[in-house]
C-alpha cells in the first residue's frame, strides 16, 4: 500500500468518526471523490452531492456517546484498503453501556480521494 493511501485512509477514518459524533461532514466530503459510491447496510449513495444532503449524519449522537476501537488498515491490493472497527454506544445521560457493533470498513482510493466506501456489520 502506498504511504499516501495509508495516510488518506487514516485521515478519512478520523474525519468520519468526528462526523458520527458531531454531524459535521465537511472534513469527510473534502476527502471523497465527486463520484464516490457510499455503501452501508441501510442504503447506497452515489456522488458527493447525494452524500452531502443525506439527512442521517450524526443522528445517533443525540442519544449516545461513542467509543471506537479500530484495527490497522490492511492492503487489499489495487488501491483498496480495509479495517475492522468496534463501535461502542453509551447512553449520553449516564455513560452506561447500550450496545456495540462490529464493522468492517472497505475503501477504494483513486487519485488521492476516496472513490468507494463500504461499511458492513460483522457482528
Amino acid at each position: 500500500m502506498a504511504a499516501e493511501d495509508l495516510e488518506l485512509a487514516s485521515r478519512f477514518r478520523a474525519a468520519l468518526e468526528s462526523a458520527v459524533r458531531t454531524g459535521e461532514r465537511k472534513a469527510v466530503l473534502e476527502l471523497v471523490a465527486p463520484d464516490v459510491e457510499w455503501i452501508t447496510p441501510q442504503r447506497t449513495l452515489h456522488g458527493a452531492e447525494e452524500l452531502r444532503t443525506w439527512r442521517l449524519w450524526g443522528s445517533s449522537a443525540e442519544a449516545f456517546d461513542f467509543e471506537f476501537d479500530e484495527g490497522e488498515w490492511v492492503d487489499d491490493g489495487d488501491g483498496r484498503v480495509s479495517c475492522e472497527v468496534k463501535q461502542v454506544y453509551r447512553v449520553k445521560e449516564t455513560g452506561d453501556f447500550a450496545y456495540e457493533r462490529l464493522r468492517r470498513v472497505e475503501l477504494a482510493i483513486r487519485d488521492g480521494k476516496i472513490a468507494r466506501y463500504e461499511l458492513r456489520f460483522t457482528g
